[in-house]
Formats: structure tokens, sequence, C-alpha cells
């Protein structure tokens, strides 16, 4: 099929599609849309669509550079399995892949940029994007650092949903490298990945509040281990303020729950919607969090060794992405169900990282714009 080559000299702008299928968490649709203001950075006179499933409106999403489309719900159970508030599963992924193909029709994208599952849920982007590269459509797929256990990624990577990824996608980015995970070693990769480094957004320099604790769950509705540690380490370290952090889909109900009455709760504060907790991170003299890919990127980004509290199910990939980062030095981890007092001590110490500590283990943090300079040289963009 052919490729995009450089954009013709007639003032047409370059078009840009990225889709994220999105399930109980914004880590998909918000590395999407970093990735796409360092696009507009690149191209500023881009054409940018998001196309996402998120339920939500987060303030973060509302960059009036970026067209929003967006496709019916799919949010995934404790099981892994996903599913639609209203809609059965197959109406829901019919009308996803009629929306999707609509914005391929419409649209017309020189690029095409699909996070994490090259056709969807369920298959519903191959016709489009099928279509797509009929038409001479680059196509881009982004994968996190880690994505399962090895053995379940094999068998996924083997299975009819990814069939025919090597010659309908242009490149795979591998937003991390190989100092983490080795995709291609550990997963068989199909295509030969592009290793960009870590996506992210830099935090403005902060004065560090060292009595500050910054207690976050992602934007998921699974952090109430998260929180109950927020609340008895407010109790056991009197010294020191707490702010938990809940996500558009947390659960703010239990954190408020957790937060009403009792000693010490005076000195806790509820954040709902935080446009990326890397400004808050900037100034807490420690974070616990869950260990999803944005949280977990943005503490390192702001200068701080987090307390990692790992979701082991549905999938492993946040226990292998503590596990990994605590054995470069970067992070330390603790089990959902482990006491406060255990704790105290992690937080008793010096949580901040040595400017040069991220680069020695082998962490960059420039993946948005390596990915940027791949997406646009796809098209034959020129980067200015």
């Amino acid at each position: 099929m052919a490729r995009c080559g450089p954009l013709p000299d007639d003032g047409r702008v370059a078009r840009y599609l990225f889709s994220s299928h999105d399930g109980f968490g914004l880590g998909h649709v918000r590395r999407n849309a970093i990735v796409a203001r360092a696009v507009l950075a690149a191209d500023p006179g881009a054409e940018v669509t998001l196309v996402t499933g998120v339920a939500v409106r987060p303030s973060w999403l509302g960059d009036h550079r970026m067209r929003i489309v967006r496709v019916p719900s799919m949010l995934k159970d404790t099981h892994g399995a996903y599913t639609n508030e209203e809609l059965a599963f197959d109406e829901a992924i019919r009308r996803r892949s009629a929306v999707f193909d609509a914005a391929v029709d419409e649209l017309r994208p020189d690029v095409i940029v699909v996070d994490r599952h090259p056709y969807g849920l369920a298959g519903e982007l191959r016709p489009g994007i099928e279509r797509a590269r009929w038409r001479g459509t680059a196509v881009v797929l982004g994968l996190r650092d880690v994505l399962d256990e090895p053995a379940t990624v094999r068998g996924e990577i083997g299975g009819h949903g990814w069939d025919d990824v090597a010659e309908l996608f242009d490149h795979a980015l591998v937003y991390g490298d190989t100092v983490v995970c080795d995709h291609e070693a550990e997963y068989g990769l199909p295509l030969t990945p592009t290793y960009c480094g870590w996506v992210t957004e830099r935090p403005i320099a902060r004065r560090r509040e060292a009595d500050l604790l910054v207690f976050a769950a992602g934007g998921g509705g699974d952090g109430c281990s998260v929180f109950r540690l927020g609340v008895e380490l407010s109790r056991l370290l009197d010294d020191r303020r707490a702010v938990l952090v809940s996500g558009p889909y947390g659960a703010a109900d239990a954190a408020r729950e957790l937060i009403d009455g009792g000693p010490g709760t005076g000195r806790v504060q509820l954040v709902r919607d935080a446009a990326g907790c890397v400004e808050l991170f900037a100034r807490a003299g420690g974070v616990v969090q869950m260990a999803g890919y944005n949280s977990t990127i943005e503490a390192l980004a702001a200068g701080i060794r987090p307390v990692l509290v790992p979701r082991r199910s549905p999938r492993r990939e946040q226990a292998i992405r503590a596990s990994r980062l605590a054995a470069l030095g970067l992070a330390d981890v603790v089990d959902e169900d482990a006491p406060a007092e255990e704790v105290v001590w992690l937080l008793q110490r010096d949580r901040v990282l040595a400017d040069d500590q991220l680069a020695g283990a082998g962490i960059h943090l420039d993946g948005a714009h390596r990915a940027a300079e791949v997406v646009t040289a796809a098209c034959g963009a020129t980067l200015r």
C-alpha cells in the first residue's frame, strides 16, 4: 500500500486522527492528548481529532485546538470484561465502528494513531483503518511501557485482534524504553518498535512543601486502598497534611466516608478531576499512589520517589511496572492491604529524587516530543 510522502505545497494542512478505546481510566486518551499537543507544537497549522470512549469530560481534554469525537463508552469491570451502561456489547461495538468510519471518511486523515489495541476492543476500527490505508494514510500504533504479563500479551498478539498488524501499521511507538520492558523480547511484537521514552507533562518549578502528602488513585474507580492509607497515615503522622486525589471515575464517595469524622481528618483534603497530578506532586514531600502509567510517570517527572500500591488484577501491568521501577531504585512498593504503620517508615525518609537519578536509570521523559517526530515525519510534515 502507498505511504504518505511529503505534503503537497498547496497550502493544505496535515490532518491527524488519534483513537483510544478507553476502559476504566483515562490513561489511553491522556497519552493521545499529550502526543497530539506535541504534534501541534511541531506543526501548528495541523488539524487534530481525538476519538475517545471516555464517558466523562476531564478538564484537560478541552484544548480548543483539538476536535473531540466521542464513541459509546465501554468500561472495564473488575473481571476485565467491557460493558456499556445502556447498550448491549455488540450494539455498542457497532456504533463505535460507525463513528470511527464516519470520522475517517469526513476527515481523510494523513496519519492515524491508535493507542494500545490495534483494531479497538473488538475489531471495530479495522474497516476504517483498511479504508484509510487504501487511500495512503499512515497508521501508527502507540503502546505504553508495560502491557501485561508476557504470556498474556503473547496470547493476545497471536489472536485475531492483531491479525495483519505488520501489513496495516507503519510504525509501533513504545511510550517507554527497554530498561523497563523490551516489547520485542517479552511480547514478540510483530513490528520493530521505536522506543520514544515516557509521555508526560513537566511540572512548573514549585517550592517543595515537606509536610504535604499526596495520595492519588488515578482516573479509575478502584483506589480505595490508597485512600484508606491516606486517611490512616494522616492520623499517624500528625505533622503532615494529606491531599487525596480522585479522578473523574474515582471512588470519591468512599474517600469522603473515610475522611469524615475521626482524629486527624481535619488535615485531609479531597481533590476531584485534577488536570493531572504533576503540579501537585511537584509540591509534595511524599506521594502514595497506584501504579498506573500516567500518575506514576508524573510523580517521577516531579522529582518524587513514589510509594506505589499497584493493582494486581484484572491485568498485572501495574504490579510489573511497580516492581521494575523499584528495582531501578526509583520507587517503593507496598501491597494494597499493607497496614499504615508499614508505610510510615517509608514516608519519614527523603522521598525526593536526585536531579540525575532518572536519566541515570535510563528513564527519559521526552516521549511526547519523540513520538510527535515520528508521527509528523510519517506524513512528511516539517518540524518547526
